[in-house]
């Protein structure tokens, strides 16, 4: 049987900050914690935040890492308790966001945060206790701000998911000018996130049409306005196509990922360095090639589709599209380049075949094809 359900409440536009007031007050938040990061704080996108909450008191944790851990999360939550807080509103990209999720689990639940972990069989046990969460994204790339899901490092070095339809943000606000002048490089990589979300929900199996449909136009505004937003950073229509692409990924999370996620999670928390969003450009060729193996005309008819979506003439064209447009925007050509390793292969295939994405891929992947897979992205 599908489960089809749409999602939460956006607010999607040019200056849409100014409404972050407006929805404490609409759901319930009288004493906020943001989370957020250095960087954002360092850009004056944590200011702003903080000017559409007058007259309101809010604490901040403000040391995020660019792959948020346990160790974050638990000093997120002490600050949380300590300061009384009611409330959570994340300030940032898919780091910041999914730090607070993790917050708005620990904050309310008992025991470890692993017991939570979608592959540890947690996801039924984090209930409508969580803490209330808004989201306001400052990068185009994982849709964190309209999913279930949160990506966290835990103590033991695991990369691991939590899924709960109790850690959806109960309000996202999508304000593209948050996004105006974002490092190029930062533009790129989270945007090529956004494409791999996109295709990835498209690809699977599962059924629900309106998935499909909000997966594959947000594949063609992503496809599309990627370069100009790279290129210019002040591009006002390529930043809200682009933001709005990464929310449209997200939408379709509940189909499932695949292969090119199970990868990116695993060598992540191999080596925590490395961008998500980076890896998904490297892997997203080689998957796409390897799914498109499966003798299915609904497959071919899917790829097909993903192709008319990108302006190619045929499915065949995607995996060495993905490639030039990696150039074009300046991303690695290719694992190698970002330092990885044929001695790591052993420990990302392991970890690949444990992650949550591994069995939603069209065709489930071996331990051998994985590794064909690393080395086809090297």
């Amino acid at each position: 049987m599908a489960f089809i359900y749409y999602v939460t409440h956006i607010q999607f536009e040019h200056g849409a900050i100014r409404l972050l007031r407006q929805e404490c007050d609409r759901i319930g938040i009288t004493r906020p914690l943001i989370v957020t990061d250095p960087g954002v704080k360092a850009a004056g996108l944590l200011q702003r935040a903080l000017d559409a909450l007058p007259g309101m008191p809010v604490a901040v944790f403000d040391q995020t890492p660019s792959n948020p851990t346990e160790a974050a999360v638990r000093a997120a939550t002490a600050l949380f308790h300590a300061q009384g807080c009611d409330g959570l509103i994340a300030v940032g990209g898919g780091s910041a966001i999914d730090c607070a999720k993790g917050v708005a689990i620990a904050a309310r639940h008992e025991g470890p945060l692993k017991t939570y972990a979608t592959i540890e069989g947690g996801s039924a046990l984090i209930t409508d206790r969580a803490a209330p969460l808004i989201a306001v994204p400052t990068t185009s790339g994982t849709g964190s701000e309209v999913a279930r899901g949160a990506i966290l490092i835990l103590d033991d070095h695991r990369k691991l998911g939590f899924h709960s339809w109790n850690i959806v943000p109960r309000a996202a606000i999508c304000d593209p000018e948050l996004t105006l002048g974002l490092p190029p490089m930062l533009t790129a990589a989270t945007g090529m996130d956004a494409v791999a979300h996109c295709m990835e929900t498209f690809m699977s199996a599962a059924f629900n049409p309106p998935a499909d449909g909000i997966a594959l136009d947000g594949l063609e505004r992503a496809w599309r306005f990627i370069e100009r937003a790279t290129r210019d950073g002040s591009d006002r229509e390529a930043r809200l196509n682009l933001m709005s692409a990464s929310m449209q990924g997200a939408m379709a999370f509940q189909k499932g990922l695949g292969c090119v996620h199970s990868l990116s999670h695993s060598l992540g928390g191999v080596d925590p360095r490395l961008h998500h969003g980076t890896l998904n450009a490297m892997f997203l060729p080689a998957v796409v090639q390897f799914n498109g193996e499966v003798e299915s005309v609904r497959q071919e008819q899917r790829l097909e589709r993903m192709a008319r979506a990108m302006g190619l003439a045929g499915a065949s064209d995607i995996g060495p599209a993905i490639r030039d447009m990696n150039a074009r925007l300046g991303l690695p050509a290719g694992l190698a380049a970002m330092g990885v390793q044929a001695a790591q292969f052993d420990r990302i295939i392991t970890g690949a075949l444990a992650d949550h994405c591994h069995k939603t891929n069209p065709r489930i992947a071996s331990a051998d094809e994985y590794r064909g897979l690393l080395e086809q992205s090297m």
